[in-house]
């Protein structure tokens, strides 16, 4: 049946719970992952690609839920090409209103020998595992992984076998993000008029960012006929990330001059989801990051400065406010009552319970006993790295360091175990290694250290230091933020961050999730 397609609309596919998720140390909690899927939903993203429902029991139930809760999105979910994977996808997937199986497989010379296929068996396969996705829903989409160092005869001979047995969307993945724009809309271009049956079907293209042409290899793809962007917030994802999602949606709405096509995302939503998806991942924002950096918005440079000043188009192609940045606004501080708060979290885009504000306001009020002013970005801190969930095995009691000039630091650290308080004493070469030589003699453990990051949340000797903290043990990477105006506390509770998150890693099947995890389409 030949479909409708809205030639001057681009559809985005969000995969941030699915491929963004994948990225070393970004699982999110069940809680999380429906959060982030309700934001997704509210700010118009079309299709949400809830995650992969046979990778374990736990993206199963959070694929489940999130079918269940959408209002607007297509909820899809990821299959192998086989039956037993598209047969879990669909009963994750059932409930929403509007479904979607995304099957497939690696095409090229280098994916087919993985399964070790030959190109025939392949095709037959796709023509099996399609046509069994499509008796099980109307709206299938497949994708040739690898696609674009795919043999073009056998590119276009299993799009048109994938488009016969009922596929309604053909993915183009760049999976390891080698190609280039004017290769990708030549590609999306020869495909739609080479392969029978193109027309009838939306083109989609998936993008990696290796050389850093993501976004502009998907806005090519667009060119060349593709009507669907696959995505992630804040570019997440495997390696060096995915398509971002608020750039090629703001490049459309700043550039619809030469590029005549729009999406339906509410982009007034972008910076609060970016900044929820950078807290729940642990994978801070780059400060020079485009649309969403700390950084974007901001004019030091006094010719750029007085350029503002007399009219901002000078500097500035976007308004702030189109992405949901307000106007600057009077700091807080330690009168300011539960009123001034909300409206302030209000004003930054957040929207809270009476429950999450009483918890927020007790840490707010903590931190202006301890700083003068407090500003927007401490607030944000504060929202980014939240509390330890009630059901944390490892909690920060207290944290004593003393260090001086020529000699090691002594760390007296009080943690909550389990229920039970625990001290322990140790030395360090300086507070940090102090601290977290005292945590691992209460905690034995063989995680390895991949990062240890220190950022200032605002200027001058009070401010907040965000510590992000990432550890790699037996396979499983987790990543742990904090904040605190002591550096030292803030790379302690970062630690212990990571360590609790490791420790939800390990009662996962984590071995099931190793085996069939494949992550790179």
């Amino acid at each position: 049946m030949t479909q409708a397609i809205d030639k001057s609309r681009v559809l985005i596919f969000d995969t941030t719970l699915r491929d963004g998720e994948q990225s070393p140390g970004a699982t999110m909690t069940h809680e999380e992952k429906l959060e982030i899927a309700e934001m997704l939903d509210d700010m118009g993203v079309d299709i949400i690609e809830a995650g992969f429902p046979i990778a374990s029991e736990g993206d199963f139930n959070a694929v489940s839920e999130i079918a269940k809760r959408s209002k607007n999105a297509v909820i899809c979910g990821l299959a192998r090409a086989n039956f037993k994977d598209i047969d879990r996808s669909f009963e994750a997937i059932k409930h929403a209103a509007q479904p979607r199986i995304h099957t497939f497989i690696g095409t090229s010379e280098l994916h087919r020998a993985i399964p070790n296929l030959t190109m025939d068996e392949m095709a037959e396969k796709i023509h099996e595992t399609v046509t069994h996705a499509r008796n099980l829903t109307d709206n299938v989409q497949w994708s040739p992984m690898d696609a674009t160092r795919t043999e073009w005869d056998y590119l276009c001979r299993v799009i048109e076998i994938a488009i016969k047995a009922g596929a309604t969307t053909i993915n183009i993945p760049d999976t390891v993000g080698y190609t280039a724009p004017m290769e990708s809309a030549d590609l999306i271009k020869r495909l739609i008029a080479t392969v029978p049956g193109a027309d009838d079907v939306i083109f989609a293209t998936h993008c990696h960012n290796d050389l850093g042409m993501a976004t502009a290899n998907s806005l090519a793809a667009v060119a060349g006929g593709a009507r669907q962007i696959e995505c992630t917030i804040n570019g997440l994802g495997e390696r060096a990330g995915n398509t971002a999602l608020e750039e090629v949606v703001m490049a459309l709405k700043t550039r619809h001059d030469i590029m005549p096509w729009h999406t339906n995302v509410d982009t007034t939503k972008i910076m609060n989801i970016s900044r929820r998806v950078a807290a729940v991942s642990g994978f801070a924002v780059q400060f020079n990051k485009a649309i969403v950096g700390k950084n974007a918005f901001a004019h030091e440079s006094g010719i750029h400065q007085d350029g503002m000043l007399k009219n901002r188009e000078n500097f500035e192609i976007m308004r702030p406010e189109d992405v949901g940045l307000a106007g600057t606004s009077l700091p807080l501080g330690k009168h300011s009552g539960r009123a001034a708060l909300r409206d302030k979290l209000e004003h930054l885009g957040f929207e809270l319970g009476d429950n999450q504000l009483k918890d927020v306001f007790v840490r707010f009020k903590d931190l202006a006993d301890r700083k003068k002013e407090v500003f927007d970005d401490d607030i944000l801190a504060l929202m980014r790295v939240g509390t330890d969930p009630e059901k944390a095995r490892l909690k920060l009691v207290t944290l004593r360091v003393v260090c001086g000039t020529g000699g090691p630091a002594d760390a007296t650290l009080v943690m909550d175990i389990d229920g039970e308080e625990k001290t322990a004493i140790e030395k360090g070469d300086g507070p940090v290694d102090a601290a977290f030589r005292a945590i691992r003699k209460l905690h034995p453990n063989t995680a390895h250290l991949e990062l240890y990051q220190v950022n200032a949340v605002t200027q001058g000797t009070d401010a907040q230091a965000t510590v992000s903290v990432r550890l790699e043990e037996d396979g499983n990477i987790a990543t742990g933020e904090s904040a605190d105006t002591d550096t030292v506390v803030a790379s302690a509770k970062a630690y212990i961050h990571a360590l609790n998150r490791l420790l939800v890693r390990r009662g996962k099947t984590g071995e099931d999730e190793k085996e069939i995890s494949y992550k790179d389409i």
